[in-house]
């Protein structure tokens, strides 16, 4: 998948009803998938991408969160945890299965389908650079802005 063009999409967004990936053409573009609003390790990363977000801007790129929730749960946590950056609500997996993120996980002791953490970024010409899958929260935003601006 890697040093292709990104798979494409248009789903609803915090602040925008349809969003199209390919309308961020000329920009470099972080998507950060995760499994679910409001949740401890969810919450982490994202304050970490929000803490970080005038150096992603200054390098060029716009980051955007991607998870199975709802618009509404997307703008409450948005609010909540002060998101400068839009949120896309991905219900039917759309995303998640052109990024492969759907995964098996175990749950207290039953499996369920969820989102495997993955961060991906995208090059200014579209073009899928770097993947981040089974992504450990700490340092994990530091990590994606150094190569960002390394791009």
């Amino acid at each position: 998948m890697l040093d292709k063009a990104a798979p494409d999409f248009t789903l609803p967004a915090t602040g925008n009803p349809s969003f199209t990936l390919s309308s961020l053409q000329g920009q470099k573009v972080v998507l950060y998938f995760y499994p679910k609003d409001s949740t401890p390790g969810c919450t982490t990363e994202s304050q970490n991408f929000r803490d970080l977000h005038d150096a992603f801007v200054a390098a060029g790129a716009v980051v955007l969160g991607i998870s199975r929730d709802s618009i509404k749960s997307h703008e409450n946590f948005c609010a909540k945890q002060a998101l400068p950056f839009s949120l896309v609500s991905d219900p039917d997996e759309t995303a998640c299965n052109l990024y492969g993120v759907m995964k098996l996980k175990n749950m207290y002791g039953k499996q369920v389908r969820g989102i495997e953490r993955s961060t991906f970024v995208i090059d200014a010409a579209g073009v899928l650079r770097r993947e981040w899958r089974g992504v450990k929260v700490p340092g994990h935003a530091q990590e994606v802005l150094d190569y960002v601006k390394a791009l």
